[in-house]
């Protein structure tokens, strides 16, 4: 049981309960518009639409058990931190996906793309996780540690080897890309910082709230705001693809 929570006052509890709510509601919301715009762009983008409102679906069940997890602690059950890394085992492996699939690369690339990105996200989580229920600061820095290994794999993959499929697509795609690579990785970035928030001295009830607010605004900024960027970039895509398309949507 994670006893912080039984020590949280009411403002601490509060502001987790809200978070939580947020996260919830933007999942919900940004899961409904990507599944009923699919349609709103040419079909060979639309798989690239429909991983990410997959992301946002999966994320949309596990905020609503890390709630009950939350809710269910006021009765003395303790909080069960493991649906976070059980939703980040699935989505983060598909949001990189999603963002090679909405390229519409050759065969031989996006496999290439994928065949490296996908395992590589899914070591980082299964190796972040020991350290996130680790009470030892040591034992939590030598598993962020290694975690850090294959994301620094992810951050070459996607800004080097990802750079040279960018040269092929429109100007304002590219563009786009680019700063959707940024995003990730700034999004990302708060997960460690939240990770780490004992080394850096902040802890007991105080890490937790901290830990709760750090990784729902990541989630909604990585998966929601990501997502809806993925829309937007298949839009430009079908767009450069199809005049007709174009001057339908006002593109």
């Amino acid at each position: 049981m994670d006893q912080t929570i039984m020590t949280l006052s009411t403002d601490q509890y509060n502001a987790v309960y809200n978070v939580l709510s947020l996260g919830f509601a933007s999942m919900f919301a940004t899961t409904i518009f990507l599944y009923l715009s699919q349609g709103r762009v040419l079909p060979k983008y639309r798989q690239a639409i429909v991983i990410s409102g997959t992301v946002t679906l999966i994320a949309l069940y596990h905020y609503w058990r890390i709630f009950d997890s939350f809710v269910e602690t006021k009765g003395g059950v303790g909080f069960n931190e493991a649906y976070r890394y059980v939703d980040w085992l699935l989505t983060v492996p598909l949001l990189l996906l999603e963002t090679v699939a909405v390229l519409a690369l050759p065969a031989s690339n996006r496999k290439s793309l994928t065949s490296r990105l996908v395992p590589a996200s899914a070591l980082m989580i299964i190796l972040g996780y020991p350290g996130e229920i680790a009470s030892v600061d040591s034992t939590k820095l030598l598993w962020g540690a290694l975690s850090t290994i294959p994301f620094l794999y992810i951050l070459y993959v996607l800004f080097v080897e990802l750079t040279r499929s960018l040269e092929r697509q429109p100007g304002e795609v590219a563009a786009t890309i680019g700063r959707l690579r940024l995003l990730l990785i700034a999004t990302w970035g708060v997960y460690p910082i939240s990770y780490l928030m004992p080394v850096f001295g902040i802890d007991g009830a105080d890490a937790f709230v901290g830990r709760q607010i750090g990784y729902t605004v990541a989630d909604v900024l990585a998966k929601c705001l990501f997502g809806l960027t993925i829309y937007k970039v298949a839009k430009l895509k079908s767009a450069a693809d199809d005049s007709a398309y174009a001057a339908s949507e006002n593109v």
